[in-house]
């Protein structure tokens, strides 16, 4: 059985995991702890683009979780294509977090976020053409 609800696990998953990168960031400033540890003052240092990262997870994703969500409860059947597109939408959502936080590229994270985009574009296209037709 196709289902939509494991890509939907994933995200909360890398939201859960983000959350403790945060506070794991703000370990230092917050409770004066682990000041001299190398791995959490590289994160200290990283800690607005960890918590601008994980409030983006909360912007275009939720439109994923709609339709997801809509998907399960009112079609018959979940396509293989809308699955796929869940987990392309996934990958790209973790590939950007990695981008988005490691690396700050803009332009590489402007192009994940685009297939970000145009995954979650499509399972809705896909949904209202299975609800029309």
């Amino acid at each position: 059985m196709l289902s939509l609800f494991l890509p939907m696990f994933v995200h909360v998953l890398l939201c859960a995991f983000l959350y403790v990168l945060l506070t794991l960031a703000r370990a230092p400033a917050v409770w004066n702890a682990g000041g001299n540890v190398p791995a959490l003052s590289a994160l200290a240092a990283r800690k607005d683009r960890i918590s601008a990262n994980l409030s983006n997870q909360f912007e275009w994703p939720v439109f994923f979780h709609v339709i997801c969500l809509f998907n399960l409860f009112q079609a018959e059947i979940t396509s293989a294509a809308m699955v796929l597109l869940a987990w392309l939408f996934i990958a790209g959502r973790i590939i950007h977090s990695a981008v988005h936080i490691a690396l700050d590229n803009v332009r590489l994270r402007g192009l994940v976020f685009t297939i970000n985009f145009v995954a979650v574009f499509a399972m809705w296209l896909l949904q209202v053409i299975y609800l029309c037709w």
